[in-house]
């Protein structure tokens, strides 16, 4: 149960993506939620979404009766993680949870990546969530129960064609959530990652789900719940002891 505690979610800005689904998992165990959504970034995606999702969100998320707060931040933007954390902190105090899952993704192969492409990958993949953790830690001073979270995606289990931008800059995560812990562990905070493999989180197409399940020894693809479920876990005080990982939750998916 996280009943008192505080966490921050990066990335809910469609009802059905996995940032969504850590918000309802983390409200139904009684944390007071903030989270940040960037409209701009998945309206330009194939996906298609209601430009009232987050409101909706916190509608749905108030049914739990914790403490419910948004806001809009583009974390490519410079000092926006100060922004976050400032907000956070008017709101409700003290954070105690970090859920990085926000991330900036295009199609990119090796002769369409543009070094501009890359920044924006960057921006918001590596050095938002990077200053964001920072500006967390920093301002955490309660000795212990401090956690951070982030959604990678099996980089280091196989290659991404197509996807160069993306697959450099969440892999990334992977290096930094070691580091990050070993500074971290006398701060009281564990830092752990979360790869849930493919995810039909509303961006997939029918093909590419019809492809996909045929190597899921489970006979489906994993949800955004799957993955709440394990941040959930990961958030509260039986995750104590676990620090350092990348925790590879993807139902028996075969590459």
């Amino acid at each position: 149960m996280l009943v008192g505690k505080t966490a921050i979610v990066t990335g809910a800005t469609r009802l059905q993506g996995i940032g969504a689904a850590v918000c309802r998992e983390m409200a139904a165990s009684g944390a007071n939620i903030l989270f940040t959504y960037w409209t701009e970034h998945d309206k330009k995606m194939p996906w298609k979404m209601g430009s009232n999702e987050p409101e909706l969100l916190m509608e749905e998320l108030r049914k739990w009766g914790t403490g419910i707060h948004s806001i809009e931040a583009d974390l490519s933007r410079p000092e926006s993680w100060r922004g976050i954390m400032a907000e956070a902190e008017k709101v409700f105090g003290q954070s105690d949870i970090l859920v990085n899952n926000a991330a900036y993704s295009s199609h990119t192969d090796f002769l369409t990546l543009t070094a501009e492409e890359l920044d924006r990958h960057y921006a918001v993949n590596v050095k938002g969530l990077t200053m964001l953790s920072l500006e967390f830690a920093r301002a955490f001073s309660k000795g212990s129960g401090g956690r951070i979270i982030s959604m990678t995606s099996g980089q280091s289990l196989g290659p991404m064609p197509g996807e160069i931008a993306y697959a450099a800059t969440k892999g990334a995560i992977e290096a930094l959530t070691l580091t990050l812990s070993a500074e971290l562990a006398a701060k009281g905070i564990t830092v752990n990652a979360i790869n849930p493999g493919p995810t039909d989180s509303g961006t997939m197409t029918e093909h590419l789900k019809e492809k996909l399940v045929k190597k899921f020894p489970f006979h489906r693809i994993g949800t955004p719940e799957d993955a709440a479920r394990l941040a959930c876990f990961l958030a509260g005080d039986e995750a104590g002891w676990i620090t350092g990982q990348v925790i590879h939750s993807e139902g028996g998916f075969r590459r």
